[in-house]
C-alpha cells in the first residue's frame, strides 16, 4: 500500500534562480526558495521517494502525458524567458515503473494518459526550478506530468489527480508527494512594464482575487472553491488554465476535501503575476467527490459526482 504523503501548490517564479546570481536580483527570492526547502525537508521527514510535480510549463494540445523517464540530465535554457533561466544545470533520477502505473491508472478511469518512459523529452521549468531548490541532491526520484492543457476539460484535469491516489495507494509499494506546480493570476505584465512589475501583482482585481482565493484554502471553502474554479481560471487568467490545481484537489479529494492549507511562502508578486507556496494537508477520502470524465462533455463543469 503506497502513500500520498504530501501535497503541495508551489511556485516556480524564474526569478528564484536570478536571485541566485550577482546583480540587482540577487536574494529577491530567497523567501520562495526557503519555502521549497521547507516543502522537501518535510518530503524527507516522511519518507517521499518520488516527487509527481504538476508542470503548468509543459504545453499540450491532446490526451494527458507523463515524463517517466529513467533519468534526467542537462542544461536548460528557457525560451519563454532567456533572460532569466539560461544554462541551468539539473540532473534527477526518474521512476519509470510509477510513471506506467499512473498512465494505466487514469487511462482506466476514463482520461486517456500516455506514459513516456522511452524518451528524450526533458522536463521544462515548472519542474525544473523546484528540483533545484527541493532535490539538489538528487534524494527523490521526479516525474513530471502536463499541466499546461489547451483543449482539456478541468473535470478530466481532478479525475486524472483522482486516479493518480487511488493507483499509488492500491498498487505502489512507496510515497510520493504531488506538486501542482503553478502560479494564482498569470497575467504578466505588458511587455515594456516588467521591471516596475517585479515585485507586483498587474491589477488590484487580480491581488483581490488571489488573496480571497487564499482565505478560501486556509478556511477549507472547497465546495465554493471548486465551484469556482473555471471562472477563476478563465478571469483570473491562471496558469495552465488552473489544470494543475484541478489535478491538486482531484487527488485531495476535490469539493469533498476538509484539510485546510498552511501558506508556506506568503503570496508575492512576480512580474505582475501571483505566487505561493502553500500545503494542503492529505486527509482520508471518505467524502471524496469528483468530476465524471464523460458527464463533463454534456453538462460542463459542475457534474460532480459522489465516488
Amino acid at each position: 500500500m503506497g502513500q500520498v504523503a504530501l501535497a503541495a501548490k508551489i511556485t516556480h517564479v524564474p526569478s528564484m534562480y536570478l536571485s541566485e546570481l550577482p546583480g540587482a536580483r540577487h536574494g529577491t527570492r530567497q523567501d520562495a526558495i526557503d519555502g521549497h526547502r521547507e516543502i522537501s525537508r518535510r518530503c524527507r521527514e516522511l519518507g517521499v521517494d518520488t516527487l509527481v510535480v504538476f508542470d503548468t510549463h509543459w504545453l499540450v494540445n491532446a490526451n494527458y502525458h507523463i515524463n517517466c523517464a529513467p533519468h534526467f540530465k542537462g542544461s536548460y535554457t528557457s525560451n519563454e524567458l532567456p533572460h532569466f533561466i539560461a544554462n541551468l544545470a539539473f540532473e534527477a533520477p526518474g521512476n519509470p515503473e510509477l510513471g506506467q502505473l499512473l498512465a494505466r491508472a487514469c487511462t482506466a478511469e476514463g482520461v486517456e494518459t500516455l506514459a513516456h518512459h522511452a524518451t528524450t523529452l526533458n522536463p521544462e521549468y515548472g519542474t525544473l526550478v523546484p528540483l533545484r531548490y527541493m532535490n539538489a541532491d538528487q534524494h527523490f526520484k521526479v516525474i513530471s506530468v502536463s499541466a499546461l492543457c489547451t483543449v482539456h476539460y478541468l473535470n478530466d484535469s481532478a479525475r486524472l489527480g483522482w486516479a493518480m491516489r487511488e493507483a499509488i495507494e492500491r498498487e505502489y509499494d512507496g510515497k510520493v508527494a504531488f506538486l501542482a506546480s503553478g502560479s494564482l493570476s498569470h497575467r504578466f505584465a505588458q511587455n515594456g512594464l516588467a521591471p516596475e512589475y517585479g515585485f507586483k501583482v498587474w491589477s488590484p482585481f487580480l491581488e483581490t482575487l488571489d488573496r480571497r482565493v487564499v482565505q478560501m484554502w486556509e478556511n477549507a471553502e472547497w465546495p465554493a472553491f471548486c465551484e469556482m474554479l473555471p471562472e477563476y481560471a478563465s478571469k483570473g487568467h491562471g496558469e495552465g488554465f488552473m489544470h494543475d490545481t484541478a489535478m491538486l484537489l482531484g487527488a485531495l479529494g476535490w469539493s469533498g476535501y476538509d484539510g485546510r492549507a498552511e501558506v508556506i511562502t506568503p503570496y508575492f508578486g512576480a512580474s505582475g503575476t501571483g505566487q505561493i507556496n502553500a500545503v494542503f494537508p492529505v486527509t482520508p477520502q471518505t467524502g471524496a467527490t469528483v468530476p465524471q470524465p464523460q458527464a463533463s462533455r454534456a453538462t460542463g463543469y459542475r457534474d460532480i459526482s459522489r465516488l
